[in-house]
């Protein structure tokens, strides 16, 4: 599929959803709001994203080179070789792809967002070495993205903190249940990827990882729940996450001193690309974002939502959950959109209420697949996404009905 039909089609749907409001309903405001959303959206695409990660970019880039002349990524890359060599099998063995792909599902993982993305941007383009059609991503790209949209997340801190500010009785009451929907929706979107790609998952490595981080995350998540109160759980997570980032970089430094490395020309020598990747990707960048602004200013979701409650209502099935809806169908396109849905969800049910805690479950469920196909392909000049995005929202809708279920499971 390629990026173009897809930014078209958001401008077409939103037209014809502004043209119905405007004759059937009389709202003649609708076209002012789509073109205001529109510039707000470029200005927001440079100021609030590309800006302040051309900084991040700088400084994670540097200190990423200095753990590759340290051999920490190479260290790291053998360390998971084994299991990587079987869902990424083009990627050749110890290759430095590997090592920027596990320091990006490591921060993932502990809900650093700021790292990730710079160990994500530069795993795109060491990917992109391997790649012998530059246009159009390769298997190895399109399982990085994929497993990268799926959002697997430790401990959603963002979402508990923001739950906090709303004034909820218990802020991490949501913890296990985005657990569980984000770890479904990595494993769907492993398997959907390798049917495509037609990877062998049956087999004593792959089983062996998966069941091995499947055990850990569940011991993890009984000893929080059994033995740390909620504010415990929490003040860990803000600890360990970034104490451990910290020891990333002084590693980082350490190993490079013992191996003779000028540290400092290293970091300036891995920083330079920080300001021209974030010039790379702003086109890509204000291209989907105000794409995908037309659509949400136009009231396609509301059609989207008023749908759903029609369908599910003539099937007899409960429809509690369809209000917390905008927030699952925004999280695909937008993060800071879905953290707004979720926000105004908290706003207007509750934060406690069962609405209100599965818009947090959804925000927590996924991340952002336009957003990242975007930004990560357009990095490398990637055009053409393939299956990249299909294989991605099977994943992010895994990710809702896991966070439907356990919600209803724990919250109704």
């Amino acid at each position: 599929m390629s990026l173009s039909y897809i930014w078209s089609g958001f401008f077409l749907i939103g037209l014809v959803a502004a043209l119905a409001q405007f004759f059937i309903l009389g709202d003649t405001d609708i076209f002012k709001r789509i073109i205001d959303g529109t510039f707000d959206s470029a200005k927001s695409s440079v100021m609030d994203i590309a800006l302040p990660l051309a900084g991040v970019m700088t400084l994670w880039l540097g200190i990423m080179n200095i753990g590759e002349k340290a051999g920490a990524i190479n260290m790291l890359a053998r360390l998971i070789a084994p299991f990587f060599s079987r869902i990424f099998p083009e990627v050749p063995k110890n290759h430095p792809a590997t090592g920027h792909m596990v320091m990006n599902f490591s921060a993932n993982l502990l809900g650093l967002d700021n790292a990730a993305t710079p160990f994500g941007l530069k795993a795109m383009e060491s990917l992109q070495t391997l790649n012998p059609s530059k246009d159009e991503p390769s298997n190895a790209q399109i399982m990085f993205l994929v497993l990268h949209t799926s959002g697997l997340t430790l401990i959603p801190v963002a979402i508990m903190a923001q739950r906090s500010i709303m004034g909820a009785a218990d802020p991490a009451d949501i913890f296990i249940p985005c657990m569980i929907a984000t770890y479904v929706a990595t494993v769907t979107g492993i398997i959907a990827v390798s049917i495509r790609q037609r990877i062998n998952l049956i087999n004593r490595v792959v089983l062996g990882w998966l069941g091995g981080m499947t055990a850990a995350i569940v011991g993890m998540m009984w000893y929080f729940t059994h033995f740390m109160t909620k504010a415990e759980i929490q003040g860990f997570s803000k600890v360990f996450s970034n104490l451990l980032l910290l020891l990333v970089i002084v590693g980082f430094i350490v190993g490079a001193l013992v191996k003779k490395v000028n540290v400092y020309d290293a970091f300036i020598e891995g920083a330079k690309g920080g300001i021209q990747t974030s010039l790379t990707v702003i086109p890509y960048l204000v291209g989907m974002l105000v794409g995908i602004s037309v659509i949400r200013n136009a009231g396609v979701f509301t059609y989207v939502v008023d749908g759903f409650t029609w369908l599910f209502m003539h099937l007899g099935v409960n429809t509690d959950f369809v209000p917390a809806l905008p927030t699952a169908l925004m999280k695909p396109l937008s993060g800071s959109g879905a953290k707004a849905m979720m926000i105004d969800t908290m706003g207007t049910y509750g934060p406690d209420s069962f609405v209100g805690r599965l818009a947090c479950v959804f925000n927590g469920s996924a991340d952002t697949t336009f957003y990242i196909v975007a930004l990560y392909f357009g990095s490398v000049g990637i055009r053409k996404t393939r299956y990249a995005i299909s294989c991605g929202l099977i994943a992010d809708f895994a990710g809702v009905l896991a966070a439907i279920f356990v919600a209803y499971i724990f919250f109704h």
